[in-house]
């Protein structure tokens, strides 16, 4: 999430199988969705509840429930967001704790898009830092690099019967990622073999995976033209294009006009990128501040009668001030606000 850190089935899958850490059998669920994503970004879930937090049904009868279940069965929420870095210091979003979290949300039916940071910690448009193992290897050897991580955290996830239906090759990468070899201004030509390089590691293991390229601020065309239009030139591979929507951080940074002028603009672009490029859009990340639970509402319904495929709200659980001052969750005295009642109408 870019401006806070900047201030199903295994028939899809083939290839080998790789180690990981094993969990408890999960009760599988027979029917899983199809059609429009109403997602969830819960990546925070088990390091919160190492923390001890607790999650509640909404109203004045409180039930602790699980939070997955608790965004299936009272938000609409059909699909799954996780994060994924590659040697992360405390072990939070390393392929293990991804696998444990996949598995919880597959056993409860839901859709899984796996989101690949390429970094040890948090990749956004202000932080998109090569992993230090991979910094002093050549080119060559840091897209194999990459090829290989995909590949074993898709095959972890293979070993207990999951396939991801989308993957994030890179997250938020508007100015590149893995930099300054990345670097969309400077090497867009090496930016594409490492966004390649992920696709193919994708198709290699989950070839019916949907690809997406990642951006932040849906509502700014230009950034989105300058990065598909390098895609373009280079010969870059990708199956959609993935947005962040985030109306409070885009008036934070001068935007006028309200979350109305923002996601009318947002909704200008997805029709100019779809008529441009040709790619389906998802909205990968959406978000406001918890105490406009009305608003958001509003923002969500309206999105999702957009031409997308999609949207996933980013850490809906997180509480107010989460994590050093995250507050566009949507859950209040740790239980879902009506923020998400829009996912339950479709």
């Amino acid at each position: 999430m870019a401006a806070f850190m900047a201030s199903m089935t295994a028939m899809g899958c083939s290839g080998e199988n790789s180690a990981t850490k094993s969990e408890p059998d999960e009760p599988q669920t027979e029917v899983e969705e199809t059609g429009f994503a109403r997602g969830a970004d819960v990546s925070w879930l088990t390091q919160m509840e190492a923390e001890g937090r607790k999650f509640y049904t909404p109203g004045t009868e409180r039930k602790e429930m699980e939070c997955m279940q608790l965004l299936r069965d009272y938000c609409g929420v059909n699909a799954i967001r996780l994060r994924v870095w590659v040697n992360p210091k405390d072990g939070w979003n390393s392929i293990d704790d991804v696998v444990v979290k996949a598995r919880r949300a597959h056993g409860l039916g839901m859709r899984l898009m796996i989101d690949f940071h390429f970094s040890d910690t948090w990749a956004d448009p202000s932080h998109q830092d090569m992993p230090e193992a991979w910094k002093n290897l050549s080119f060559d050897a840091q897209k194999a690099a990459l090829a290989d991580h995909v590949k074993a955290t898709l095959n972890a996830l293979k070993a207990v019967e999951i396939a991801p239906e989308w993957v994030q090759v890179g997250n938020e990468i508007t100015p590149g990622m893995m930099l300054p070899v990345g670097s969309v201004e400077d090497n867009p030509k090496q930016l594409t073999e490492l966004i390649n390089a992920g696709y193919d590691a994708v198709k290699a293991v989950c070839p019916d995976a949907q690809v997406i390229v990642h951006l932040d601020n849906g509502n700014d065309q230009w950034r989105y033209d300058r990065l598909f239009t390098v895609l373009q030139t280079y010969g870059g591979k990708y199956d959609m294009i993935g947005m962040s929507l985030y109306p409070y951080w885009a008036e934070q940074s001068g935007e006028t006009g309200g979350w109305v002028k923002v996601s009318d603009d947002c909704i200008a672009n997805i029709a100019h990128l779809k008529q441009k490029y040709g790619k389906p859009i998802m909205i990968c990340e959406i978000g406001m501040p918890y105490d406009q639970a009305e608003t958001c509402k509003q923002l969500i319904a309206k999105m999702m009668n957009t031409d997308v495929e999609g949207i996933f709200y980013w850490e809906p659980q997180a509480p107010n001030g989460y994590n050093g001052g995250y507050n566009l969750g949507c859950f209040d005295n740790d239980a879902p606000t009506v923020a998400l009642d829009a996912f339950k109408s479709k």
